[in-house]
C-alpha cells in the first residue's frame, strides 16, 4: 500500500468488524496509511457505523464525555520543529544513556593522554569499535525505555525507527571518537570500520534474538577476545592495527551484516519475547 492507493473494501471492513485472519503486517499497513489518509478514514467510519454499531455507540459515548474535558484543556505550546524532529529519531530514556556512552569515551581519553610511553595500549582504539554497539543496545531496550512496548506497537515501528535510532547513536558518538582518535594521534582508519561493522552485526543479529540481547552478545566477545588478550599481553590486538586485518575485512562485515538486516527487515516489528 503506497501513498497513492487507498484501503480495499474488504480490508476496511474486515478491520472494521475486527476481523481475526487479518494478517499483521496488512494491519499494519493499513493503520499507517489511515494516519495520512482522510478518505480512507470516511470510509472505516461508514464502516464501523453501518457493520459495527456497538462499537459506534461506544465512540460516541466516550468522545460525548471527552468532548467537554478537552474544550476547557489548556493546550500545549507547539514544539519547535527541529525538537519535533529530533523527537521522531530519539527518546528521552536515550539521554542519559548516550551522556554515559560519552563519559566512558572521556574517560578513556584522559587514560589515554596520561598513558606512560608511545607502547601504550589506547583505550580510545579499544572501545571505540564497541561504544556505538552500546549505545544502540540502551537505545532500543525494554528495561530502559518506559514507552518501549507503545512505541514497538505503532504502525511505524520496526526496521526503519530501529536505523533512526542507530543513526542518532552514531551521530553523537561518532564525532567524540573523531576528536578522541585525533588527540590521540589515531586515525579514523583503525577504528571507524570496526565501529561501524560491530553496529551492523548487531542489528543483523538483532534480527533473531533482539537488539538487546545482540549487543550484549557482541559486548561479551569482544570483551573475550579482543579486550582481555590485548590488556594481558599489554601490546595493540591485531585486529585493530594498521598493519592487521586489512580495511577490507571489516569492511566485508559490515556489508553481509547489512545485507542479513534487509533481507530479514520484516524480523524486526516482532517484538523480542515473541522471537
Amino acid at each position: 500500500m503506497t501513498g497513492t492507493e487507498h484501503a480495499s473494501a474488504r480490508l476496511v471492513d474486515a478491520y472494521a468488524h475486527g476481523a481475526a485472519d487479518l494478517a499483521t503486517d496488512e494491519v499494519w499497513a493499513l493503520e499507517a496509511h489511515l494516519e495520512a489518509c482522510r478518505g480512507c478514514r470516511d470510509r472505516l467510519a461508514a464502516a464501523v457505523a453501518a457493520g459495527a454499531p456497538a462499537v459506534a455507540a461506544l465512540t460516541e459515548t466516550v468522545w460525548a464525555d471527552l468532548a467537554p474535558r478537552l474544550a476547557g484543556a489548556t493546550p500545549a505550546p507547539p514544539r519547535r520543529r527541529l525538537v519535533a524532529r529530533l523527537a521522531t529519531w530519539t527518546t528521552p530514556a536515550m539521554t542519559p544513556w548516550l551522556a554515559m556512552v560519552l563519559a566512558v569515551t572521556l574517560l578513556a581519553l584522559l587514560l589515554d593522554l596520561a598513558g606512560p610511553g608511545p607502547d601504550r595500549i589506547s583505550l580510545v582504539l579499544l572501545l571505540a569499535p564497541v561504544l556505538p554497539v552500546a549505545g544502540v543496545a540502551l537505545s532500543w531496550s525494554p528495561a530502559l525505555d518506559p514507552a518501549y512496548e507503545l512505541t514497538a506497537a505503532t504502525p511505524r515501528a520496526g526496521l526503519p525507527l530501529v536505523l533512526r535510532r542507530t543513526v542518532a547513536v552514531l551521530a553523537a558518538v561518532i564525532p567524540a571518537l573523531l576528536a578522541a582518535g585525533w588527540a590521540t594521534g589515531l586515525t579514523a582508519a583503525q577504528w571507524l570500520l570496526p565501529s561501524l561493522a560491530c553496529t551492523s552485526a548487531t542489528l543483523a543479529l538483532g534480527g533473531l534474538v533482539g537488539i538487546t540481547r545482540a549487543a550484549v552478545a557482541l559486548l561479551a566477545v569482544w570483551a573475550a577476545a579482543v579486550a582481555a588478550p590485548t590488556l594481558a599481553a599489554g601490546r595493540t590486538p591485531p585486529v585493530l592495527r594498521a598493519d592487521g586485518l586489512p580495511p577490507w575485512g571489516w569492511g566485508l562485515l559490515l556489508a553481509l551484516g547489512a545485507v542479513v538486516v534487509l533481507a530479514r527487515r520484516g524480523a524486526y516489528t516482532v517484538q523480542g519475547e515473541d522471537r
